[in-house]
């Protein structure tokens, strides 16, 4: 009998598939457990969040609002511009210390490590779509208006995916290696979302900081997210290529990167 071409690669995706599916649910499980609100309190907390910047930057150090932008609305301002970085830095973050969390497969047993960060972002995206749903019913309500572009988000949520599971490969892959990984990236998340025009418009940003904005791949996603939401208008081409060129670049990177790294994991786990 003939050999099907490609048979055995396909068999392993498809166990692929199946493993992370119950890494996605055991991990956002796991997450609530002994919870009585269950996974209420991963939308209670990042609102409550918000709404203390909201006061802060609104009412206490009153930043205006250039013109030009997609909307005089702050509020609206802030709550579109967070929900891509919300699924950029919880999966970055939790990426961190997953394969040590994890050593017990990846020592005892022929474990796929690079499907773990995959996991965490498939996890995260259920409090992404929640908090998105949020945003698209809180801007119909205020504006009494919705934006067809909001169609075009799940494009933007698979560029933020790439990107954020690039970055988790290397952070994740570090740590197995230098225990203060996990630490530093806290730092440097904490900087860089101070470098994302999220709490004010780029415009307002100082001059000599505007290389690190322009250079920041989450400065593109974050104003297109802004955009789908509030604004009827289209992506542009450029817009769209920026994005894709800065996910696809660090995914595949973070992608050999992990692979170079991954041939010593059982040895020093």
């Amino acid at each position: 009998m003939a050999r099907i071409p490609g048979r055995h690669f396909l068999r392993n995706l498809v166990e692929r598939r199946a493993l992370v599916a119950q890494l996605v649910s055991r991990d956002f499980r796991t997450r609530y457990v002994g919870s009585s609100a269950g996974w209420v309190w991963g939308v209670v907390h990042p609102v409550v969040q918000v709404l203390i910047w909201i006061m802060v930057f609104k009412y206490w150090l009153k930043v205006p609002l250039e013109p030009g932008e997609v909307t005089t609305n702050y509020p609206l301002f802030i709550f579109c511009g967070i929900l891509p970085w919300w699924l950029f830095q919880e999966t970055v973050t939790r990426s961190a210390g997953s394969l040590v969390e994890q050593s017990n497969l990846i020592t005892r047993t022929v474990f796929p490590s690079e499907v773990v960060p995959v996991s965490i972002f498939l996890s995260s995206m259920i409090h992404h779509l929640i908090a998105v749903g949020l945003a698209i019913l809180t801007v119909g309500l205020w504006l009494k208006t919705f934006s067809p572009m909001i169609l075009l988000l799940p494009v933007y949520m698979f560029f933020v995916g790439l990107l954020a599971v690039g970055v988790g490969w290397v952070v994740s892959s570090l740590h197995v290696y230098l225990r203060d990984t996990a630490q530093a990236l806290g730092v440097i998340i904490n900087l860089w979302f101070w470098i994302t025009p999220i709490m004010i418009p780029k415009e307002r940003i100082p001059v000599r900081f505007q290389p690190l904005v322009t250079w920041n791949p989450m400065s593109s996603v974050v104003d297109a997210y802004r955009h789908r939401l509030l604004s009827p208008q289209w992506p542009t081409w450029r817009e769209l290529a920026v994005i894709a060129a800065y996910s696809i670049s660090v995914f595949v990177l973070g992608g050999l990167f992990f692979r170079h790294l991954k041939r010593g994991f059982a040895d020093v786990l």
